[in-house]
This record gives C-alpha cells, structure tokens and sequence, in this order.
C-alpha cells in the first residue's frame, strides 16, 4: 500500500476519532449553564441537512466507510444538541416534532432509494452553501449578542481539523470536487466561529476579573 494511502488512512481513523467528541463540548456546555444563548437554532439545522445529505450521498455512491464514518457520529450528537437548544429557548412543540417526522421519512427514503438517486445528486451540490450558511448564521448569532458564553471554542477548532483533515482524505479516495470545495470552505468557517468565540470570552473574562 502506497504510503500517500496509509496517511489518508490515518487520517480518516483519527478524524473519526476526533468526532466521537465533536458536539460533546457544545453539549456540556448548554447543560451547565442551562441556556443555549448565542446558539442559531436554524443554524444547527442546516449544519444537521448539510451532515445528512453527505452521508447518504456517500453512502448511495458506495464511498469507501472511512471517508465519511464520522458523519452518523456527528449526526447523533447534533440530535441531542439541536434538542437541547429547543428545550433552552422554549421551541419544542408541534412544528418541531413534524419537521422531525418529516425528516426521518426523507432519510429513509434516500437511503432505501425509494427517492431517486437523482433528486439526491441535485441537493448535493446545495450542502456547500447551506453549510457556510449555517456557520454564517452562528457567527452572525455571536456577534449580534457580542455574546459566546454558550459557545464551546473546542467544538468549532476540532471541526476545523476535522475538516481541513478531509480534504487530504477526500482527495486521495475519489478527488470528488464537490466533496472538497465543502470541506475547505468549512474549515475557513469553523475556525472564524472558533477565533471570535474566544476572542469575546477572553474579554468576558478580562472584564469579569
């Protein structure tokens, strides 16, 4: 095995690794504090379409496991983050509970391939934008309130990596160009998110001091 594929491969494995923790923080931290300001909740359900789209596109191309295993991770633990910021600022209720059912059955279709391949090859391309939307609007959520007290800086530097890590395993398994313009815009993005989260608590913490 050429070399160049060993180090894609420990990559992917570390990546993966790395995203067994990857909302964790975020999650502590809004139970700890029993608040979930400073979070878009609009935002985490683009990132949650953006996650779910990828997987089953990779998963319906019969993409190598490697290359995307830390999506079904991160995509349970956006379940519980995205419920959690629904109970903290008061959303649950019917509309949340349809759009979930609505959601499960668009899942399952895709992935059954009861909804054509095709339909999921046209909304592929859309997850670079809606991605960068998603990270744009919690920017744009932290400094509306000047506020990132809620927001774990740790989530957003290991969604960097774990990014910036995917354009050099993407690249060696399929060199798939919608793959890759995804993962290097998102790594720009999440470390923007992550620089102006610490940035604000740093001076929260001067001020307090």
């Amino acid at each position: 095995m050429a070399i160049s594929q060993l180090i894609s491969d420990a990559l992917s494995i570390v990546t993966i690794a790395m995203c067994l923790f990857l909302k964790v923080p975020q999650i502590m931290s809004i139970v700890k504090m029993k608040s979930a300001k400073g979070m878009n909740i609009y935002s985490l359900i683009m990132e949650l379409a953006s996650y779910t789209t990828t997987a089953t596109y990779n998963y319906v191309n019969g993409y190598a496991l490697l290359t995307y295993m830390e999506y079904p991770i991160i995509i349970a633990q956006e379940y519980v983050l995205i419920y959690l910021v629904l109970y903290y600022q008061e959303l649950v209720g019917q509309k949340s509970i349809i759009g979930t059912v609505a959601y499960m059955l668009v899942v399952f279709g895709f992935v059954t391939q009861n909804i054509p391949s095709s339909v999921l090859m046209l909304l592929v391309p859309l997850c670079t934008p809606i991605s960068l939307s998603s990270k744009g609007l919690q920017l744009w959520e932290i400094l509306r309130n000047m506020n990132a007290d809620s927001v774990a800086v740790s989530t957003w530097v290991i969604s960097a990596l774990t990014n910036a890590s995917r354009i050099y395993t993407i690249y060696m398994d399929s060199a798939d160009m919608i793959l890759l313009s995804n993962f290097i815009l998102s790594t720009f993005m999440s470390g923007a998110i992550a620089l102006t989260a610490y940035i604000l608590q740093s001076k929260s913490k001067t001020k307090e001091a």
